[in-house]
């Protein structure tokens, strides 16, 4: 039997994926909201697709503050949105 790839569930459009597909969104201890790039950071993680859609989606259904148990505000949500675009133009 193989090794099993672990799943996580976009918190944009609810698909669930494997790890690599998906980028880390963690709040930090002092209640900072960042991209996880490598996914090894300490924090309470929440997982999305890499597309904007999928974070556009999430910010209207708050399943980013409900997953990371925070409120987000605006500009957050505009940093990461410009983040995501520039991680769609490395991959």
């Amino acid at each position: 039997m193989g090794k099993k790839i672990p799943q996580r569930q976009c918190v944009g459009c609810h698909e669930m994926k494997t790890k690599k597909e998906l980028i880390r969104v963690i709040k930090t201890p002092e209640n900072e909201v960042l991209l996880d790039a490598n996914g090894k950071q300490n924090g309470r993680g929440a997982y999305l697709c890499f597309s904007t859609e999928c974070l556009q989606k999430a910010r209207r259904s708050k399943g980013l503050e409900r997953s990371l148990k925070i409120a987000i505000p605006e500009e957050i949500y505009d940093r990461l949105e410009e983040e995501l675009k520039q991680f769609d133009t490395e991959r």
